[in-house]
């Protein structure tokens, strides 16, 4: 029974070099069509994807605080009515640090967002500029300023490992993102990503990324900072203070089932992926012609959701709950696991195995992927989430 809800925003005022989400710029955004058509799909995936309560509701993209507050309401008090919401439920949304979205902070509280990510992205002038941004470091504090005052729950994204950045320059930035006292970060190592205009500068050497050696000291020394300030890393890029971590993540990691919907959204649900049209225009034309904005629905095999669970699982710093994937997956669980590659893993310090869980070390974190490829026998495929 899925208890988590994604609504996806398409556009933004811009697309950044690093960004490959599914995101577009439009110089119109016909609102009463898109609201109408998200209203839509919502009631459809209701129709075919079972009950309630919802536990989150989490509204990303693109940039959904570009979104009229009255539609972000709207599809709240639908997704309310239809699933029923959990007592405390969590509602986030992601919001830039325009000075036009840090005016709608009221009224996205009024519409019921408990919870707002920020996405910041750095804390430095500079870095801002070369990330793209079109804030600056003065709206990035007023955004956060704002948010802190208005919001119950607070979170933002930061991108280390940047080129030319050095360790001293990320101690001095996180040490200013500690000191809004947010209860969760989200810091991300820069990477280049197919299809980015940064994957093309850094072909032609334009863009210079750290080495390998310093991108793992970046890494160190984000965890020992965050933790050393109260926020725990519990999952490979996401630190948190005790019981603060996003449940609506903690949801795709865990493996649990949720709904998605909005232009390229995912979905797992009893056993069935579900995958939206991306483009906005092929979204909105599926919605008249067909009611919803399934492109794709699909029964997982057995074999593919143990690999996606285990993919997903190991980037937590609590790991797999192996015994609840044998509840659910039966002996495909194990048969997933190289278990003598396992074992080796162990005796070189990077991963853990009990009966009944499994996860990395601190000294194997930083080599997920690498770790992945080693102990899942099945061929990794990328997992998208919503």
């Amino acid at each position: 029974m899925a208890q988590a809800l994604y609504i996806h925003w398409p556009f933004c005022l811009s697309k950044c070099p690093y960004c490959d989400f599914n995101s577009h710029v439009r110089d119109r955004v016909d609102q009463a069509a898109w609201a109408e058509a998200l209203l839509t799909d919502l009631r459809h995936e209701h129709a075919v994807g079972g009950q309630g309560p919802l536990r989150s509701v989490f509204f990303g993209g693109g940039t959904p605080s570009l979104m009229p507050p009255s539609t972000v309401a709207a599809l709240l008090s639908e997704a309310e009515r239809l699933w029923g919401f959990a007592e405390r439920v969590e509602i986030t949304l992601e919001a830039n640090p325009s000075s036009v979205e840090t005016r709608a902070f009221a009224e996205l509280e009024a519409a019921g967002i408990n919870r707002l990510s920020a996405g910041i992205q750095a804390l430095d002038e500079a870095a801002l500029r070369l990330l793209g941004r079109a804030h600056g470091l003065a709206e990035a504090r007023a955004a956060l300023d704002a948010a802190c005052a208005r919001f119950e729950r607070v979170s933002f994204d930061l991108i280390y490992g940047r080129p030319g950045q050095t360790l001293d320059d990320w101690a001095a930035e996180l040490s200013a993102a500690f000191a809004y006292g947010t209860e969760h970060l989200s810091l991300y190592q820069l990477t280049i990503e197919p299809g980015t205009r940064f994957a093309t500068d850094a072909r032609r050497g334009v863009l210079v990324m750290p080495d390998p050696d310093l991108q793992a000291d970046f890494f160190a020394l984000t965890r020992q900072l965050a933790a050393d300030a109260g926020l725990r890393p519990y999952e490979i890029s996401n630190h948190a203070r005790a019981g603060c971590e996003s449940r609506h993540n903690l949801t795709y990691w865990r493996y649990e089932d949720y709904h998605g919907v909005g232009p390229g959204a995912h979905g797992r649900r009893g056993g069935v992926a579900t995958a939206r049209h991306r483009k906005p225009e092929n979204y909105l034309a599926a919605i008249r012609n067909s009611g919803h904005g399934i492109q794709e629905e699909r029964r997982l095999i057995i074999d593919e959701c143990v690999t996606e669970a285990l993919l997903m699982g190991l980037r937590l710093t609590e790991g797999v709950d192996l015994g609840r994937l044998r509840r659910r997956f039966g002996a495909a669980v194990d048969g997933a696991l190289d278990h003598r590659r396992m074992a080796h893993l162990q005796t070189l310090g990077l991963l853990r195995h009990t009966c009944d869980r499994l996860w990395l070390t601190e000294q194997g974190m930083p080599l997920l992927d690498a770790v992945l490829g080693e102990i899942v026998r099945c061929e990794p495929q990328r997992t998208v989430t919503a």
